[in-house]
């Protein structure tokens, strides 16, 4: 029997060989399952049908739906499996990486990330830690696998589910017109030939179709590791969201919807209607599964009482006025000054103010553990609310960005001037 450390070692090595396999998958399997499959699941939200369970609250859904980006099995260097339902043969399993519990409460929609490595129940000494790892339960099990492992880590009902593959993610970004990005100081190159991957951004803002946002949206150099990942693509699932209440979004949907014509789901194709009219109301939030690294091992742990903090109805907390504000203008508009205007007059006297240039970010409402001021911040603007582990931001500390949307969201702030505010303490 091996020891621990050579087991270890053992699976540092494979994770090493394992990750020139690795598909461009991450957040654009989500992408096409939060953008499609959300759509997919809100469209059979009248409770009818068998297996989806979604209910209904007024003329809005009440359920939860776990998205999952399934890798793509390979059965020889570089090459993908003819068939990949096939079990024996294979060099790659069909991980699923990419996790997200996505809970839809009226017009709330609240979605947690899920690291791939976090340990499902107790970490037990004497079993393989990638046994337990979450991203491992689908192959072991299926889809009812993966749901129960969900269920145990988070604590909540998983009413449905819906299991995507990599290929057409580029085709979702480019239905919803591409991607627009800030590449963080430095630039970001990554060439990788024999994956195909030709990857070269210098700092500042871009705009990316389906390939190259594939590529950004998996690529970690520029944002130090997994969790600064995780949170560039909460940003960029932000925005492709909101582009679903345009009319170009709209247009999109029939594209997206025959991307989900291969999914595994319980969700009942059959009960598509317009949601059309209901979409712009829905209110984003993002947030990452809180969790403690596990001695002895790379799994990870679930802190359920950080989870609390940032996560759906257990939000405890009451927001504070005494946390300072980073308002970054980049909307082009000099929308800046008026909205400090606007948030001294709402409660929050210490407010920052950098303007930056013009980008085609979307507006968005950031944090890392100051969630419920955040939220009540985010539910005054309108806007998405992001929580994750590598935002630029400090305990007490709230950022507000000010996108490319911006002068069309605040139109009003072109008539508030500072005598129509409250003076500033």
């Amino acid at each position: 029997m091996k020891s621990q450390p050579a087991q270890r070692q053992g699976t540092q090595r494979q994770e090493t060989r394992r990750r020139w396999l690795r598909p461009l998958q991450l957040s654009l399997l989500t992408l096409a399952a939060l953008c499609g499959g959300g759509y997919y699941a809100l469209s059979a939200s009248n409770g009818q049908g068998g297996g989806s369970n979604v209910v209904l609250s007024g003329s809005l859904p009440n359920f939860t739906l776990l998205l999952a980006g399934r890798d793509v099995i390979y059965c020889y260097y570089h090459q993908p499996c003819k068939d990949q339902n096939q079990r024996k043969g294979v060099i790659q399993t069909a991980n699923t990486d990419t996790l997200m519990l996505v809970k839809v409460q009226g017009k709330r929609v609240s979605v947690l990330s899920i690291p791939r490595d976090t340990n499902v129940g107790d970490f037990d000494p004497k079993k393989s830690a990638a046994e337990q790892k979450v991203n491992g339960k689908y192959w072991d099990g299926g889809p009812q696998a993966l749901v129960s492992a969900v269920e145990t880590i988070t604590g909540e009902r998983v009413d449905n589910y819906l299991i995507v593959r990599t290929e057409e993610a580029a085709r979702v970004i480019d239905a919803l017109g591409g991607l627009d990005v800030n590449v963080p100081a430095g630039g970001i190159e990554w060439i990788d030939k024999a994956a195909g991957v030709n990857l070269k951004l210098a700092a500042g803002p871009h705009h990316l179709e389906g390939q190259e946002a594939v590529w950004y949206l998996r690529v970690r150099k520029g944002f130090g590791d997994d969790y600064g990942r995780i949170d560039h693509q909460k940003q960029a699932l932000s925005q492709l969201a909101s582009k679903l209440t345009t009319p170009g979004g709209l247009s999109a949907v029939p594209t997206i919807l025959s991307v989900m014509n291969g999914v595994e789901t319980n969700l009942d194709p059959t009960l598509l209607t317009t949601v059309q009219p209901v979409l712009s109301q829905f209110k984003l939030s993002f947030a990452t599964l809180p969790t403690d690294t596990i001695r002895r091992s790379f799994n990870l742990a679930v802190n359920r009482e950080e989870l609390a903090k940032v996560w759906g109805n257990s939000l405890k907390a009451e927001p504070s006025s005494a946390v300072t504000i980073l308002l970054e203008d980049a909307s082009g508009a000099s929308l800046g000054p008026p909205m400090v205007d606007a948030l001294h007059a709402a409660g929050y006297p210490n407010v920052r103010l950098s303007t930056l240039p013009k980008i085609g970010e979307r507006s968005q409402v950031f944090t890392q553990s100051d969630v419920e001021t955040a939220q009540n911040i985010a539910d005054q603007l309108n806007l998405p609310r992001l929580q994750g582990e590598r935002f630029p931001v400090a305990a007490g500390q709230i950022g507000v960005l000010l996108g490319g949307d911006a002068p069309q969201l605040f139109a009003a702030l072109n008539h508030f001037t500072p005598a129509a505010s409250s003076p500033a303490p």
